[in-house]
């Protein structure tokens, strides 16, 4: 990326780039911040979406008790921005990744992981030995069908286990159940979790029978938060999207019956410039699947109204505009489909407040 400096106005930069807005980006972390306090939950958002301390920074100011990381990789790079709390929800099983978890807890950090098999236990509880550390170990509970302790009952000895293992602290029972993020109707989100609830209440139901305590029951995201928030059994919200939105998310319907996006703002942006207007009512911009992510769906146009993406290759977007309002050297702003590996693909966010830079 070129070196951008701040005042660069929007209209001069580089294309393609990513584009945080920042009023709208605080506008929703201020948002879900005093939500979750207003609900009595702790919130953990997921840093896989953002990826950035900077952003993690901002969401621990306002409240966050820590930030979720999806890969060792990520735990790391929050650990040494100042995050002192970071739950890894995954599995890791890599005895060198094992090891570099304990270092960080060593460190002084508070770092957890995800576990859903007895034989982990002991490996996990060597490596913080080892290191002379504690790790957090967070019981996994199968939801939406992937990783997880699929019978609720079985928690109790892998918690009994973890207890007994030095150099481990049981944290708790990790639940999310991420099938029912993106389902449309907000009924059928609320059944999903519903169910979800039903084999936590199991899990802690066998935990109370077994004389042990749970601290914590962590899960959520932004499609689902609030029905997690009302169940009276998770203690914790993981959201993250709800920073920034995204366009599938924007698609689903909240508990009023409105879009997603007609109250969380859209904040993040992939900046494109139109290069070809080759026959009538169709436009091409700079900006494919190597700058946003495709598996999602098609992004949204921002601000023009009746021009759509018709498709996504990798350094075009095709763009059906019937009125042929747009000419070659026009900025658009494109939302893209999944915000989380959009962000992956791009090396900063240029930040953007009134239409000019304020920070990269």
């Amino acid at each position: 990326m070129p070196r951008i400096a701040p005042g660069t106005p929007e209209a001069e930069l580089p294309t393609p780039c990513l584009i945080l807005d920042l009023d709208a980006l605080e506008a929703n972390l201020d948002r879900m911040a005093d939500a979750a306090r207003a609900a009595g939950m702790r919130l953990r958002p997921h840093g896989k979406m953002h990826r950035s301390v900077d952003l993690g920074r901002a969401q621990m100011a306002r409240g966050a008790v820590g930030l979720c990381a999806q890969t060792v990789g990520e735990a790391e790079v929050f650990v040494a921005g100042g995050i002192g709390d970071v739950l890894v929800t995954n599995e890791v099983r890599d005895p060198a990744k094992l090891a570099r978890l304990a270092t960080l807890a060593a460190g002084g950090a508070r770092v957890g992981l995800c576990l859903d098999d007895p034989a982990a236990v002991a490996p996990t509880g060597a490596a913080a030995r080892e290191a002379g550390a504690t790790l957090d170990a967070w019981i996994e509970l199968m939801c939406g069908g992937r990783c997880g302790v699929a019978d609720p009952a079985a928690v109790a000895p892998l918690a009994a286990a973890i207890a007994a293992e030095p150099g481990l602290r049981f944290a708790g029972i990790h639940a999310y159940e991420g099938s029912a993020q993106h389902l449309t109707g907000d009924a059928e989100r609320g059944a999903r979790i519903a169910t979800a609830g039903e084999r936590v209440r199991a899990a802690l139901d066998a935990l109370r029978a077994a004389g042990i305590d749970c601290p914590q029951v962590t899960g959520a995201g932004t499609g689902t938060w609030q029905h997690e928030a009302a169940s009276g059994l998770w203690t914790e919200l993981q959201c993250g999207s709800y920073a920034v939105m995204d366009a599938d998310y924007g698609r689903i319907e909240d508990p009023q019956g409105q879009r997603l996006d007609q109250g969380w703002r859209n904040a993040l942006f992939v900046l494109a410039q139109v290069i070809s207007t080759p026959v009538p009512g169709r436009a091409v911009c700079d900006a494919g699947l190597k700058s946003m992510s495709g598996e999602s769906g098609l992004p949204l146009v921002w601000g023009q109204e009746g021009v759509t993406a018709t498709g996504l290759s990798d350094e075009h977007t095709v763009l059906d505009d019937p009125a042929g309002a747009l000419a070659p050297g026009d900025r658009l702003r494109l939302i893209p489909g999944h915000c989380d590996p959009t962000v992956n693909l791009h090396d900063a966010f240029v930040c953007v407040r009134n239409g000019v830079v304020e920070a990269v």
